[in-house]
């Protein structure tokens, strides 16, 4: 069966977090676009299994392009949340010092926020860091609103649609599907996430390679009908980020991650261990934690590039295949700036793109309870 579109759209291939808002920036930017997606259902893989949090770059490298584009993202975004009614969890995060040395890395992170222009706080009474930007959102309320939006404004959304090949055609690309399906295209954005070096590899593009790198979570319900007020993000060490603690939008608080590298790219176990390896040190960042059992558990598979990040631009074999890969743990965060980027590319290609709209909201379906239970469910893992 073809699906032939005499207009040739734009076809994104994958839709997690930056499918959606490559998918959503695009259509309301004029472009006619269509997103294949190889799942049954969107952000159901690495963007469904995250940890929600919004962050503002405070400590990412300045000059860099993943930095860039958090920044970038983070001037974009709230406009657009609330337009989508998509909630957030201000609460800002806080590090607090337990050494010297602690003490030492947070004046550098101050130091850092501020060539990033990211407003810090850094406290008298504990010389704790206090970032009133960071919050908390759900990863897949956010996918499914930016899809809905754009397919509200025209936009074609294809579940259940793997690419399986690529070929060039005049000005062009042709998609074939696991299920036989074509869609010609004027160019095609990958955004594949784990599966990234696998759509590359099908216009011979071997230049990157993805890895899966696993975080596991655990999921805890404070006594009482207490709640966790802030972000507790522990002092980074030269080796780790270290363990976090975070409220979600449900009331709960979500202890993590693990960092655990794979090469298989299935693997949505949560490892015995993983329990022990987070529990003390979420412990000694929130005490309250002291004696709980989690009710829950997740993993997350964030996608990697073996020795690159961020690998963003025209495949080395293909100028209108656009790769957006190795996308490894700022995917939420970024991918409005990484839409906004991906934007000012396609005029190169002779691909006509007009100013963003911010719409109203559009009907977006439910997700099936918060992002951590979904995920469990769609992988049949027993929370």
């Amino acid at each position: 069966m073809s699906s032939l579109s005499p207009s040739r759209p734009v076809a994104i291939i994958g839709g997690g977090i930056v499918g959606s808002a490559l998918l959503y920036t695009l259509r309301h930017r004029g472009v006619d676009v269509v997103l294949l997606e190889a799942e049954s259902a969107l952000a159901l893989a690495a963007s469904g299994t995250n940890s929600g949090l919004l962050h503002t770059g405070f400590d990412s490298t300045p000059d860099q392009l993943e930095t860039e584009l958090i920044l970038r993202a983070a001037d974009i975004r709230p406009a657009i949340l609330d337009a989508l009614g998509v909630p957030v969890l201000h609460t800002g995060a806080e590090l607090v010092p337990r050494s010297d040395e602690d003490r030492e890395t947070v004046r550098k992170l101050a130091a850092n926020a501020a060539a990033n222009g990211v407003p810090v706080e850094v406290r008298d009474a504990d010389g704790a860091l206090f970032v009133p930007g960071e919050s908390v959102s759900d990863p897949v309320a956010f996918a499914l609103a930016l899809a809905a939006s754009a397919q509200a404004a025209g936009a074609r959304i294809e579940v259940g649609s793997a690419v399986t090949a690529i070929f060039p055609i005049d000005d062009g690309l042709l998609l074939e599907t696991a299920d036989g399906r074509r869609f010609e295209a004027i160019a095609a954005i990958n955004a594949a996430g784990l599966h990234a070096d696998e759509v590359a590899r099908l216009v011979g593009d071997d230049s990157f390679e993805i890895y899966p790198r696993k975080g596991e979570f655990l999921v805890f319900e404070l006594p009482d009908g207490a709640t966790l007020d802030r972000i507790i993000l522990p002092v980074p060490t030269p080796r780790t980020k270290g363990v976090l603690v975070f409220p979600t939008l449900d009331g709960k608080v979500v202890a993590g991650p693990t960092a655990v590298d794979l090469d298989d790219k299935d693997d949505w176990s949560v490892r015995p261990e993983a329990r022990e390896e987070i529990l003390a040190k979420a412990v000694q960042q929130y005490p309250a934690l002291e004696g709980l059992e989690p009710i829950a558990s997740y993993a997350g598979l964030r996608p990697a590039g073996r020795g690159s990040n961020y690998v963003i631009g025209a495949s080395v074999k293909n100028d209108r295949l656009i790769n957006v890969a190795a996308i490894r743990s700022t995917g939420l965060t970024a991918s409005l700036g990484i839409a906004d980027h991906i934007a000012g590319m396609l005029p190169a290609l002779g691909i006509e793109v007009g100013e963003l709209r911010v719409p109203t909201a559009a009907d977006a379906p439910a997700p099936d309870g918060p992002w951590w239970l979904r995920t469990a469910r769609h992988r049949h893992i027993t929370p």
